[in-house]
């Protein structure tokens, strides 16, 4: 009986030079941006406590909350605070798409390829489009 297979494939590590080039699938993008939102929303938890407790303690916390948002925070411009918050939010609502997206394919064991990329692009999708419609309010567009 001849060998007639073909040889299989040999994966090696990339180098870090062939970083930019590697295209990753969109399930890959959604894994690292997952781990990278989670650590942005861990770091700035104190900031997010702090807009919490000064947007709900009293009326006059309040208007220092607002007052962040057009006049800053100490030498921070308000336009970086938006910027930061809006950084946040992103966070926050790619962390949790792509949440369900694991929970989603835990419980139904959606684990094909096809399945993963599809579930993968709706979740960026999703991400950048809920960020934007929230950006366009904070921002003061509508």
């Amino acid at each position: 009986m001849a060998d007639t297979a073909k040889p299989r494939p040999q994966f090696r590590n990339i180098h870090v030079s062939q970083i930019v080039a590697y295209r990753l699938p969109p399930a890959g993008i959604v894994s690292i941006l997952h781990r990278i939102s989670g650590a942005v929303l861990f770091l700035l938890l104190p900031f997010i406590i702090w807009l919490f407790d000064v947007s709900v303690s009293s009326e006059a916390s309040f208007e220092r909350f607002r007052a962040a948002f057009t006049a800053g925070l100490g030498f921070l411009p308000g336009w970086f605070v938006k910027l930061v918050v809006l950084g946040l939010i992103w966070a926050y609502l790619h962390h949790f798409i792509a949440g369900v997206r694991h929970l989603w394919m835990d419980a139904t064991h959606s684990v094909t390829k096809a399945q993963g990329h599809s579930s993968a692009l709706v979740t960026l999708a999703l991400g950048v489009v809920l960020t934007l419609a929230l950006g366009a309010k904070l921002f003061g567009q509508f």
